[in-house]
């Protein structure tokens, strides 16, 4: 049963979201990411106009993962904009699903994704957003498992974990704490709030019965103040740990000192629970923040890129199911932040020194976020560029943004650590280009009355979810014409491939397989069978 476990925890682990709260950044913004990651989600941007409704309209609620319908709630007076998780004021909404005790399975109807995109068009701020999200499920039911949202806008970040009733009701028990300013914190599929303050903190609230419930539920007997939401509540196994907070802890210890000493916690769940936040050593960019989203535990004990998983090109990638046994007992690939079934992932950013249509800033791309190009998407913008527009995973479209950096990132998982430098260069020079791009904009657009300007930043989105879309189009046949039939093509220091002088094309170089474990192996597996013996034939 505990090995079943595992494998439901690991194998159902998705979504990370990454926090650096204002003080914690080095150009005073608020910043969270979010991986949305499904093996069957299409990437694209979300997009909802701003609108007036009469008396009695209805908002359809139909659910995020499934797209079935759910029911109808009244509407609001009037909804706010919304593109991505972000609405037109700079309100940012990501989450994790950490699924909990199986027996509080929602079955209310509202559910977690629509609860997310429910409340962007309802709320200006993040404290506004966790009141309208918290009657929400009051009032229409809760209709998803255990979940933590990022909840944010330009001046404060808050982290809530929340989860159903079951059968028992249809409402949701929850805690929503503040990151503190120069902080960071994150969360990815297991409930990070554990014992919290019970009275006189503004920056903690909780659902009045989030204790009695875990009490009548028989899931906690002790004192009020010893009460452990994520310990009652959730199941903290080996999957929620190394599946789980093993992505924040590396979040971590990319930017804070003295993270080993919650490896015992990571790997065993020995000591101290990890912090629910903790200060960097310095301030974080939003270039940082990428790199987070770009994470496979490099440099750690847990690097993807070192053991023989990874084969003979260093992969930092693991097929699913992500549990295998050998000899009866049970193990695990790793689950790092950056995953090859990414839907779209952002970075958020936003700050609050900046006119309101520049608030917010969507740093947004689809597929893997190790290797797409995050686009500008301010919170101004009126609807998705074509190229970021709706599709589906089983129909390929070349003008697709996520179906060209499908076409790189699935070349590079054959033979990553020959393929991954021509991937950078590209991913770098269109992001160094977007940065600059994004540095006039906020320079010149307040300049402008706020039509002109959101008519501005709409052609900023296009041209360079264009221009991205294009150059991942040519780098992904330069790829496939470069590495063609496990050989390298010369080329000329331009770059283009090498002929000879007869025209023809140069003859390849042989790129071989990396130095190592990769052709030991092959001796242990073989013995002297490929062994390179000696004959004479007389």
């Amino acid at each position: 049963m505990a090995a079943v476990l595992v494998a439901g925890a690991l194998d159902a682990a998705a979504c990370t979201s990454l926090i650096a709260a204002k003080g914690a950044t080095a150009d005073g913004s608020v910043m969270v990411t979010y991986a949305a990651d499904s093996h069957n989600l299409y990437g694209e941007l979300y997009s909802q106009p701003a609108a007036d409704h009469k008396k009695g309209d209805k908002r359809r609620i139909v659910e995020w993962d499934t797209h079935k319908y759910l029911g109808d709630i009244p509407e609001v007076e009037h909804t706010y904009a919304t593109i991505g998780n972000m609405n037109e004021h700079g309100l940012t909404i990501a989450e994790s699903t950490w699924g909990g005790r199986e027996e509080l399975e929602g079955s209310g109807l509202i559910d977690y994704g629509s609860l997310i995109y429910v409340t962007l068009q309802r709320a200006k701020t993040a404290p506004e957003a966790i009141k309208v999200m918290t009657d929400l499920v009051k009032e229409h039911g809760y209709a998803s498992s255990g979940e933590s949202f990022t909840i944010a806008d330009a001046d404060q970040v808050w982290i809530m974990d929340l989860i159903g009733k079951g059968k028992k009701a249809k409402d949701a028990v929850w805690v929503a704490r503040r990151v503190p300013d120069g902080c960071i914190s994150g969360h990815a599929n297991h409930p990070r709030i554990h014992k919290f303050p019970l009275a006189d903190d503004p920056g903690t609230i909780y659902s009045p019965d989030v204790i009695s419930f875990a009490r009548e539920q028989g899931y906690f007997d002790g004192n009020d103040e010893e009460f452990d939401f994520s310990k009652a509540y959730a199941v903290t196994d080996f999957g929620a740990l190394r599946g789980c907070d093993a992505r924040v802890w590396s979040y971590f210890n990319r930017h804070a000192s003295g993270m080993d000493a919650y490896l015992p916690w990571i790997n065993k769940a020995q000591g101290e629970p990890m912090p629910l936040w903790v200060k960097p050593d310095k301030p974080l960019t939003a270039a940082d923040m990428k790199e987070a989203m770009r994470d496979h535990f490099e440099g750690t004990p847990f690097d993807m890129t070192l053991d023989v998983g990874a084969g003979p090109y260093a992969v930092p990638y693991r097929w699913r199911p992500m549990t295998f046994k050998v000899d009866g007992e049970e193990y695990t690939h790793e689950r790092a932040i950056a995953t090859q079934q990414t839907g779209f992932s952002f970075v958020a950013q936003m700050r609050g020194d900046l006119p309101e249509y520049l608030r917010g800033l969507l740093w947004f791309g689809t597929d893997d976020a190790n290797t797409c190009v995050y686009l500008p998407v301010f919170c101004s913008v009126a609807r998705a560029p074509r190229e970021l527009g709706p599709g589906d995973t089983n129909t390929f479209d070349r003008g697709s943004n996520f179906w060209m950096n499908n076409l790189v990132a699935n070349q590079a998982y054959n033979r990553y650590s020959q393929m991954i430098p021509d991937i950078r260069k590209v991913q770098k020079s269109l992001e160094d280009s977007i940065a600059v791009d994004v540095a006039v904009a906020i320079e010149q657009i307040p300049a402008f009355d706020e039509e002109t300007a959101a008519s501005l930043t709409q052609d900023l989105a296009d041209i360079w979810a264009k221009k991205a879309t294009d150059a991942y189009r040519g780098l992904a046949e330069y790829l496939f014409v470069k590495f063609m039939d496990g050989n390298i093509k010369k080329q000329n220091p331009d770059g283009s491939f090498l002929r000879t002088p007869e025209g023809i094309p140069a003859y390849p170089e042989f790129g071989g397989y990396d130095d190592g474990r990769y052709f030991e192996n092959i001796v242990k597996e073989t013995g002297d069978r490929l062994k390179v013996k000696t004959i004479e034939y007389k």
